[in-house]
């Protein structure tokens, strides 16, 4: 058992823990990633660079959301994705490098605001709750753990 174990210790050490790699988000990506999901709720959590409220959001969504198998979480930076290094190393530093993580890649931020919720003036941190019945609702700003688990549940006052 020992011979096993040492060297399968050696192999997991030999590979960090995975984290999701940053995809572009275009303007033709924006139907699907608002799509209600077949079953619970899709969370997309907006966010900026130089938003210094949006880590803790980051922090708590991806504690939910790993949870609970019934969240697809999915961030999305609005800086433009040549500042990849920049975004990452922020998602690191919110431990949410483990959910799926998007970043626009048009030059035109304002668009593609207006194509993922019209009401949305570009405020960060920005969440969006899609459910499978196709409901939705959006917030703007911190989220506590209970704020946000409200929200999912639909207790929660949106915009």
């Amino acid at each position: 058992m020992k011979k096993l174990f040492i060297p399968l210790i050696s192999l997991l050490m030999a590979f960090p823990a995975v984290s999701a790699p940053l995809e572009p988000l275009r303007t033709t990506d924006v139907p699907a990633l608002l799509k209600p999901p077949p079953r619970g709720v899709r969370v997309v959590e907006l966010w900026s660079l130089y938003c210094v409220y949006c880590e803790a959001n980051l922090r708590e969504l991806a504690t939910l959301s790993g949870a609970d198998g019934d969240i697809q979480a999915v961030t999305v930076n609005i800086d433009n994705i040549d500042q990849r290094d920049e975004i990452v190393k922020r998602l690191k530093s919110a431990q949410a490098e483990s959910v799926p993580a998007r970043a626009y890649a048009e030059a035109s931020s304002q668009r593609m605001n207006y194509l993922i919720d019209p009401r949305w003036g570009g405020e960060t941190p920005r969440t969006l709750i899609i459910r499978s019945d196709g409901s939705q609702q959006a917030v703007s700003g911190t989220l506590t753990s209970a704020k946000l688990k409200a929200l999912i549940k639909g207790e929660g006052r949106a915009d």
